[in-house]
């Protein structure tokens, strides 16, 4: 297994209420979301929730924005990894929805 990647952040600028939080394929923003790819799915499996073990790697759950669109993020994921592997996240977009990118890793 791995050791938990922990990932923490503030989103400003959302409508109020839950907003997927998920990492794609790649860390391509030229064409929005299409050049991001899919959620990072390495091993082939079905969407999840995050307490998922039967879930793509990307599935890291919903972003809950307050009544002034402010999103406060703490999650920690034994999937992600910021090592070599097929878990690795780094280089990969992190996206909020389908429309607002918030963060892309890259090493």
């Amino acid at each position: 297994g791995y050791d938990k990647v922990r990932v923490t952040g503030k989103i400003e600028g959302l409508s109020k209420g839950a907003h997927g939080f998920h990492v794609h394929q790649f860390g391509d923003l030229t064409n929005s979301c299409t050049s991001a790819g899919g959620h990072f799915n390495p091993h082939n499996r079905e969407h999840g929730s995050p307490d998922d073990f039967n879930r793509h790697v990307g599935d890291l759950g919903n972003a809950f924005a307050d009544d002034n669109g402010v999103a406060q993020l703490d999650i920690q994921d034994y999937y992600l990894s910021l090592n070599s592997g097929s878990n690795s996240i780094v280089g990969r977009a992190v996206v909020v929805s389908v429309y607002l990118y918030v963060l892309v890793i890259i090493v």
